[in-house]
């Protein structure tokens, strides 16, 4: 196996503590499926949310989805005029025995945005 990192990212509606715990388990829960990622074999996990989030932090879903020994960060994105508003992005390290190029990173939402190339039909 080897260490490799998956991307994501999703938008909300709202500044709720609510829309932050739905979004990000429903983000998460796309990335593990898409890439076949059991919770044993990650690594770490970064957040980042744009500064327009403040209610919860991110890595609260992930505990509650029973990452209670994955070490989690949480931090805010550069402030940067006509960013992408409300916006969780997350970037996993984890263990697989996929290949690089196998590896599958999930964006929702208004989140397409960010990876037009990923997302031409």
């Amino acid at each position: 196996m080897k260490i490799w990192a998956v991307r994501g990212a999703i938008t909300i509606s709202k500044d709720t503590a609510a829309e932050i715990l739905a979004a990000t388990s429903e983000l998460l829960t796309q990335i593990f499926a898409e890439n076949s990622i059991e919770a044993e074999n990650i690594v770490s996990i970064i957040f980042t949310v744009t500064p327009d989030i403040k209610s919860e932090f991110p890595a609260v879903a992930a505990r509650k989805l029973g990452l209670t020994s994955t070490p989690l960060m949480c931090c805010q994105e550069i402030s940067k005029k006509g960013a992408l508003p409300l916006c969780i992005r997350t970037l996993i390290h984890f263990y697989t025995d996929l290949a690089k190029e196998d590896i599958q990173p999930v964006y929702l939402n208004d989140a397409v945005k960010l990876r037009p190339d990923l997302f031409q039909r």
